[in-house]
């Protein structure tokens, strides 16, 4: 398999401390945080984008369409169980990847509005997109997102996924590569407005 890198955007969560679905919030100029960090993926270097949508999804996917010009690369995904938690939402995306032809799954989610397409690309970059990556942005030596996880760690990553935690778990007992992009964004979360 050549090495094809999917964005995996985790943007189903009902945003309670934000007041509302972060997958509908607008930034200052009025675009949706949601088409803003499928752009970002795309021109990160991602070929294809699965967006996973639960909390107000049918408004999020509207947004979305509104907001995006390159439809043709993006995929949306509805996680049933969203309010289980970020563990749900990942495991809902990882399954249905799991016919998607690619090395890697880029993991991403809708809240780090300052994380530019740089911090993608260099992401992918340092470490290629091969089957057995596992490497994570890191912000002054903090880790965060986005994650890459290469088709060796999905079905693992899958099984450990479980309430907010994500990942979480599984990435601290791995010998996972910190790519440090503290020189281009801060990787932090918005929870409230």
């Amino acid at each position: 398999m050549d090495s094809v890198t999917h964005g995996l955007l985790l943007a189903a969560g009902a945003g309670t401390r934000m007041g509302m679905p972060k997958a509908l919030v607008r930034d200052d100029d009025g675009r949706p945080w949601l088409a803003s960090s499928v752009q970002v993926l795309l021109e990160g270097g991602c070929d294809q984008v699965s967006v996973v949508l639960g909390a107000s999804a049918d408004e999020a996917e509207w947004l979305l369409a509104d907001g995006l010009l390159d439809l043709a690369r993006v995929h949306v995904v509805r996680s049933l169980a969203w309010q289980a938690g970020m563990g749900a939402s990942l495991r809902a995306g990882l399954r249905a990847l799991a016919d998607v032809e690619a090395s890697a799954a880029l993991v991403h989610l809708v809240d780090l509005p300052d994380v530019p397409a740089a911090v993608i690309g260099r992401v992918v970059a340092t470490t290629g997109a091969a089957p057995d990556v596992l490497a994570r942005a890191s912000y002054d030596g903090r880790p965060g997102h986005p994650v890459l996880l290469g088709r060796d760690h999905w079905e693992p990553v899958f099984e450990a996924a479980l309430g907010d935690r994500g990942a979480r778990g599984y990435l601290a007992a791995q010998d996972t590569v910190l790519v440090e992009c503290g020189d281009l964004a801060t990787g932090v979360d918005v929870d409230e407005r």
